[in-house]
């Protein structure tokens, strides 16, 4: 998010820098406002995932991670591991089955910070998720309570997107 958020920056050897700038500056921002005990960050790998084995078109028409934005993950990794955050990934599974994963079996209050509205089927008593919405500054805290304001229970996201599928995973929905 912080890469498109971003006008183009580079270092001074012309290293694009941009998602590295807005990355920090998101980290630092949610460091402050939650004071967490423990924080993990999660990357999705270039390895298939079993939705992509279980369904060939999953995301195919989603163009690749641009080139500028590449050359930045391994800075901003090399940032988490110089905060002492741990970097989990897993083969076959993106980075959104390790966050639910993670909140499901944690058993004290979590925040998931993620522009993804999938996430909010995770929201409950313990679980709590800020969904970015504009950039990298404007965030949107989800509890039980806020998510039926909108209408909606976790399970009722799940049921929600699967009627309307998600274009942006080239899932149909239900004509």
């Amino acid at each position: 998010r912080a890469f498109y958020a971003l006008p183009m920056m580079t270092s001074i050897d012309g290293v694009p820098t941009n998602a590295v700038y807005g990355y920090v500056n998101m980290l630092m921002k949610i460091i402050k406002e939650a004071k967490p005990t423990h924080i993990i960050a999660t990357f999705d790998l270039k390895a298939p995932t079993f939705r992509k084995q279980m369904y060939s078109e999953y995301k195919a028409q989603r163009k690749g991670m641009p080139d500028e934005l590449a050359v930045q993950l391994p800075l901003i990794k090399n940032l988490l591991s110089a905060m002492d955050i741990e970097i989990i990934t897993l083969e076959g599974y993106e980075a959104d089955d390790l966050i639910g994963t993670m909140a499901n079996k944690c058993d004290f209050e979590s925040i998931i910070v993620t522009g993804d509205r999938d996430s909010l089927q995770l929201v409950s008593d313990k679980t709590t998720v800020w969904l970015t919405k504009k950039g990298i500054t404007e965030i949107v805290e989800y509890t039980p309570s806020r998510l039926l304001e909108d209408g909606l229970t976790p399970k009722m996201v799940i049921d929600l997107k699967s009627l309307m599928g998600d274009a942006s995973d080239n899932i149909p929905g239900v004509s």
